[in-house]
């Protein structure tokens, strides 16, 4: 993802890809929305449950593509894009959210699950479908999942901070 480019890359390349991965996921949820039309109402239009699809698929690609091997990002960029054309309301709680907590906790993988974990509590106190309550649950668990490693060394206290050098290895890693 953008944080291995970054690392290995630099900032310039790393949000040239953050930006890419986002497009994906606008691209791949707003191609039904341009094509027939968003109807709102209480339940999920056709139209959305289309665009959310999207979202998913550019999402599953995205996570395990065919090119690394299945072994892709955590997806957090590319939902992000897909969900601010298909919730962008919700999305906007969720970058608030994602930006609040690296500003206090210098994580950008805990600004992530957090970030991730608004997208379903916005959904359901905004009485969005409940398509996409329980899409957004679901990719929540999904982003949580991708983030086990980091959650371990958030617990361990080894996770790296924005603006500082890695923490170093125990050697028991080494």
């Amino acid at each position: 993802g953008a944080t291995n480019v970054r690392r290995v890359l630099g900032h310039g390349p790393g949000n040239l890809v953050l930006i890419l991965d986002g497009l994906k996921g606008a691209v791949a949820s707003g191609w039904p929305l341009a094509w027939a039309g968003f109807r709102s109402g209480n339940g999920a239009a056709p139209d959305e449950i289309v665009a959310i699809a999207g979202v998913v698929a550019a999402i599953i690609g995205h996570s395990f593509s065919c090119f690394t091997q299945f072994r892709g990002g955590k997806s957090v960029a590319t939902g992000a894009g897909g969900f601010l054309v298909v919730f962008p309301v919700g999305m906007l709680i969720a970058i608030g959210v994602w930006l609040l907590t690296l500003a206090l906790a210098r994580y950008v993988s805990l600004a992530s699950m957090l970030g991730a974990v608004s997208l379903p509590i916005s959904a359901i106190v905004l009485h969005r479908s409940l398509v996409l309550v329980s899409v957004t649950a679901v990719i929540t668990l999904f982003v949580l999942l991708r983030h086990r490693a980091n959650i371990s060394r958030l617990i361990a206290g080894t996770e790296s901070k924005i603006g500082r050098k890695s923490a170093p290895a125990s050697p028991s890693t080494v």
